[in-house]
């Protein structure tokens, strides 16, 4: 029997959002709050890097009760506000960074009206890795990197992991699907990048036997109060991958791939 194994994933610890952008921000208090009850119901926390190399090894860490924690996008409420709690209770964590926008703002998210959203500087990514977070890379421009032309792709996670790599001064294994969403060519590309795993979103959990290139993870929003975050460590009917992919998931991915050429045609 498959061991549902949580991947929690988090966005920005703030308390103030924009309307289109406050379920991805979760309060600082909430936080603390669903660390605080990792902690006291026994969890173990991993790296995503050192929970798929364990598995590599056939140690499936089951019998620690594991959990992952990972954050997307690298924005500077990391730093202040997530990192202190991070290490209040002992955890690890993944950060995934989109590499184009360090030091300067979220300007992708114009569209959700936190284009001035603060990311983190390199000299901060430089201390939250020697605080033993694992920063992995997010792409570049976080793009749609699955509809894009397959050398777009790779030189856009190319980049990603190259500029992390040169400021960390150590190798970079962990890359996360801007958007969660991912093909299987884009998968190939990865792995030839050199990573050896990859976040996707699916909110599901995740298992010894899940995808090591399409990791399932559990989206936290602000509406996961600490009620809901417990049921959902629960299960809470939620499905554990692998499993098939679904058929609706694959039309949205044809829908994309043909605004974007429409598009692109448009402005050519």
């Amino acid at each position: 029997m498959r061991n549902p194994i949580p991947i929690l994933l988090y966005h920005s610890i703030a308390e103030q959002a924009s309307p289109r952008f406050t379920r991805w921000t979760v309060t600082p208090q909430l936080f603390e709050s669903h660390m605080a009850h990792l902690r006291q119901a026994g969890y173990h926390s991993f790296t995503v890097t050192d929970y798929v190399s364990g598995l590599s090894r056939g140690n499936t860490s089951a019998q620690l009760k594991p959990v992952l924690i990972t954050f997307d996008d690298g924005f500077a409420d990391f730093y202040t506000q997530a990192l202190p709690v991070v290490l209040k209770y002992g955890m690890r964590a993944t950060l995934y960074i989109a590499t184009h926008y360090v030091g300067g703002t979220s300007i992708w998210l114009s569209h959700a009206g936190e284009a001035q959203r603060l990311m983190l500087s390199w000299e901060q990514i430089g201390e939250v890795s020697a605080h033993g977070i694992e920063c992995g890379a997010h792409g570049h421009f976080h793009h749609q990197l699955d509809v894009m032309p397959a050398d777009a792709a790779r030189e856009d996670i190319k980049q990603s992991k190259g500029l992390l790599e040169e400021h960390l001064n150590h190798p970079v294994f962990s890359f996360a699907y801007p958007h969660g969403y991912y093909s299987q060519a884009l998968k190939t590309i990865v792995q030839q990048e050199g990573f050896t795993s990859a976040c996707a979103v699916k909110h599901a959990f995740s298992s010894s036997e899940d995808d090591h290139f399409a990791l399932a993870r559990l989206i936290v929003s602000r509406d996961t109060d600490l009620p809901a975050f417990q049921r959902m460590l629960a299960g809470d009917d939620l499905p554990v991958a692998p499993y098939p992919e679904r058929v609706r998931t694959k039309a949205w991915r044809g829908m994309r791939w043909f605004y974007r050429h429409i598009n692109m045609k448009a402005w050519s």
